[in-house]
């Protein structure tokens, strides 16, 4: 009997806002320990995962604007995991791609953890979410929170996850500006002596209360200004949003995209409407729970 019987896959991948990101300090091994507290949103990607005959990964996309050879965090999720447990079946992946690119909001490394996931279960592997996790580690710092999803605290670099209550019900409008951003950049030009921190403890405490308004008070970026420093658009966005009737706007991760959350969703359309109008790339989503 063929071990693995299933034959096809299909895994969502929703896309991750930050509430509060904050950078603590620079740790020896170049990377930064942070203190983040990060919820998934209803804009997904879909990955689907087949078997083939051959011995080998193939990525396909819905896009052209997707590397789609060993410098994609899908190919590279797929064969950490092949090669882990000396995994004979060939395999091609789907990506059909729904969340902008290079945009803050963890779409490569969402893509290579619903990948992990799909493998998990077509290949028969049985690993837990923290097995995973720690696979997903490897390939980028976000992997291991998309592995998790939902709303979560997530400290280190960003393996370390501990899950809490899914944030109030709300609904979110995003944009995406059309500047390129390099994370890279953006954190190596921090500096710790202008860093406003953000209430993160704050934060968890409203939205294990389930308080609409304490999670809105609390939202805070360390990253923003250094992004918005090389690319005013962001700030100009922003206001717009609160303009257009948002209750609060923030960069997500080290940007460019913003967003804003909307308690009622009559306010949201206004600021998506609002938007629409001079922004390519506007988004209006839930928050998922």
């Amino acid at each position: 009997m063929n071990r693995w019987k299933k034959m096809e896959v299909n895994v969502k991948a929703p896309a991750k806002i930050n509430l509060s990101l904050d950078a603590l300090y620079k740790r020896e091994d170049g990377y930064h320990e942070l203190e983040m507290v990060m919820t998934t949103i209803d804009l997904s990607d879909r990955i689907r995962i087949r078997k083939i005959d051959e011995d080998k990964i193939v990525l396909k996309a819905s896009t052209g604007m997707l590397p789609l050879d060993k410098r994609n965090h899908v190919y590279q999720a797929a064969k950490l995991l092949k090669n882990q447990f000396q995994i004979t079946q060939g395999v091609e992946i789907f990506i059909e791609k729904n969340i902008p690119i290079s945009a803050g909001l963890a779409g490569g490394s969402t893509d290579a953890a619903a990948t992990l996931r799909g493998l998990n279960e077509l290949w028969d592997l049985a690993l837990s979410l923290e097995e995973l996790a720690e696979i997903g580690a490897q390939v980028g710092s976000d992997v291991p929170y998309c592995i998790y999803g939902g709303t979560a605290f997530v400290t280190g670099r960003g393996e370390c996850i501990k899950q809490i209550a899914d944030i109030p019900q709300c609904w979110v409008v995003l944009v995406k500006p059309r500047a390129g951003v390099s994370t890279a950049s953006v954190f190596g030009a921090l500096s710790f002596n202008k860093i406003e921190h953000p209430d993160t403890s704050g934060m968890i405490q409203a939205i294990e209360a389930q308080s609409y308004a304490g999670m809105v008070s609390c939202l805070g970026n360390v990253l923003e200004q250094v992004t918005i420093a090389r690319h005013p658009d962001i700030d100009r966005i922003k206001l717009k949003m609160m303009q257009f009737g948002a209750d609060a706007a923030l960069m997500s991760g080290s940007g460019p995209t913003v967003f804003c959350l909307c308690e009622k969703y009559s306010r949201a359309q206004r600021v998506y409407n609002g938007l629409k109008g001079f922004c390519d790339e506007v988004y209006l989503v839930r928050s998922l729970k």
